[in-house]
């Protein structure tokens, strides 16, 4: 198996993993179609990989507009999606209900949706590979709506590859990650963040992009691996 010549659509591949990710593809021969809610993130990541790589603007909470994209991009390989705004923590107490609605509406039914449409263009041998997150098995306060979504997608990788098979769906369940997903707390509470989270991990450092990247990559590269969850969070679940 190999991804050379192969065509792979990331949804959500513009920047921090997703773009990992796609300059990981990038750098094995893939074809790439990148897709991302900012038609400015789209332009630049689009102009920082190989010639031949596509880009799309797309709103991925409507399904009129996912739909429509894949009638325009037409068979791939492989689907990966990493689309997802950045991170608030919503202790139950005073929880807006309205914001834990819109959290689920991009982490999971946007990757239902996008699923519903792109799995009958995937051709033989190809792949959907999701992301989850360690805070699914191990949340921490405040962190009732992400640990919901990540046990959903966790869920949902193992139905659907019963009920899609013999196309391949995984996930890659990343821990805490340098990545802009972290944006909204700062930088200065960010960085005691991650300090925190890395004496707490067994590798004592939080994971970078380009690590977790690797992982997308086998998955997609694997032919014997469906429902598959893989756990790439420093050892955090052990702890």
């Amino acid at each position: 198996m190999t991804v050379a010549n192969q065509r792979v659509v990331l949804l959500g591949g513009t920047s921090g993993l997703g773009f990992a990710v796609a300059e990981l593809l990038a750098a094995q021969g893939a074809e790439l179609v990148l897709a991302s809610s900012s038609q400015a993130r789209v332009d630049e990541a689009v102009a920082k990989l190989p010639g031949g790589t596509t880009g799309y603007a797309v709103d991925l909470r409507s399904e009129e507009a996912i739909a429509r994209l894949f009638e325009t991009i037409g068979e791939f390989d492989h689907l990966v999606y990493t689309a997802g705004e950045a991170l608030s923590l919503l202790p139950v107490d005073g929880m807006d209900l309205d914001v834990a609605r819109e959290f689920f509406g991009l982490r999971f039914f946007s990757v239902l949706t996008a699923v519903k449409h792109a799995a009958k263009r995937i051709r033989p041998g190809g792949s959907i590979t999701l992301t989850t997150g360690s805070a699914g098995e191990r949340p921490s306060p405040g962190w009732s709506v992400a640990a919901s979504i990540c046990g959903a997608i966790s869920s949902l990788t193992k139905a659907l590859a019963v009920e899609l098979a013999p196309i391949r769906v995984n996930a890659v369940a990343p821990g805490v990650v340098r990545s802009p997903m972290w944006a909204s707390l700062g930088a200065e509470a960010r960085e005691a963040y991650f300090t925190q989270v890395s004496d707490a991990t067994l590798v004592k450092r939080v994971g970078e992009t380009e690590q977790v990247a690797q992982t997308y990559a086998y998955l997609i590269d694997q032919p014997f691996s469906s429902g598959t969850v893989v756990a790439v969070d420093g050892g955090t679940l052990l702890v």
